[in-house]
């Protein structure tokens, strides 16, 4: 290890530490994240269960050895990254900011939402296992949903105007008599019943009402195969081009080609 990091620059080591994981201290730095980041979350479960009460003196004080560690983390991030603005805008940038101040908000405020911030901590594990032995498989299944996301979000916006429709048929043939008391009541059943979650709250009493949630049933089973299909296409060609597990210093770009020299998002030369 030590002459992995000969003749390294600070900084250098440290991305090797915190952002790869092809050595023993950056590995040693994932297990440990990961330790304080499944400590930190059981330490909110913790807190809302009554029995533990009596305990939230000593939370508080874990609470904030896990809050200063995250700060610091998250600082050395910002100091080894070449393009800051990139990373702090990134998701896991934005993730990695949500993970350290929610206590010091409750210095200011005390709500109840902000426990639920700190549940957001968990997010972080994806970057950890990203790096790791997930490494591969995490960017096959990103780099395929990113690469379908716009043939799937036209399907979505398709379904949306289905929905409206059938909400508006829905309504005018089951009306307010029938639980169906306006449209965007309407629509939570359409979608309920596209879905085939069917929670029975409300449901046609008319037989032509019926038989158009038959319809909306059946068309359901056909819809949910439209978008597994988009996605295995994409997961397919990703698979036969073939992605590293390079990293870009510069901006943070992941998802390159096996092939790759340069980054191609900022033109940046890969390591």
């Amino acid at each position: 290890m030590k002459n992995k990091f000969k003749n390294k620059s600070l900084k250098e080591i440290l991305y090797k530490v915190i952002f790869e994981s092809d050595t023993l201290a950056g590995k040693v730095f994932d297990i440990v994240l990961i330790i304080l980041i499944l400590l930190s979350i059981v330490l909110v479960m913790l807190e809302s269960i009554s029995f533990f009460n009596k305990y939230l003196n000593i939370f508080r004080i874990f609470e904030w050895i896990f809050t200063i560690i995250f700060t610091i983390e998250y600082i050395i991030r910002i100091f080894i990254v070449e393009k800051k603005r990139n990373y702090i805008f990134s998701f896991f940038g934005i993730v990695d900011f949500i993970a350290s101040i929610p206590s010091y908000f409750t210095l200011i405020f005390n709500l109840p939402i902000f426990i639920f911030i700190r549940a957001l901590r968990l997010l972080r594990i994806f970057r950890i296992l990203k790096l790791w032995n997930y490494l591969k498989e995490g960017k096959i299944i990103l780099t395929a949903l990113k690469n379908s996301f716009y043939k799937i979000s036209v399907f979505l916006i398709t379904i949306l105007t289905l929905i409206i429709i059938i909400s508006g048929i829905i309504y005018f043939i089951e009306g307010p008599d029938n639980g169906y008391t306006s449209i965007p009541k309407s629509m939570y059943w359409t979608i309920v019943t596209l879905t085939t979650v069917g929670y029975g709250d409300i449901s046609p009493k008319t037989p032509l009402g019926q038989f158009i949630a038959s319809l909306v049933m059946i068309m359901g089973y056909a819809i949910i195969a439209v978008p597994t299909g988009i996605y295995t296409v994409e997961m397919s060609k990703v698979i036969k081009t073939g992605i590293s597990g390079k990293v870009c210093s510069a901006c943070l770009t992941e998802e390159h080609r096996s092939d790759a020299k340069f980054c191609y998002k900022c033109g940046n030369r890969l390591d």
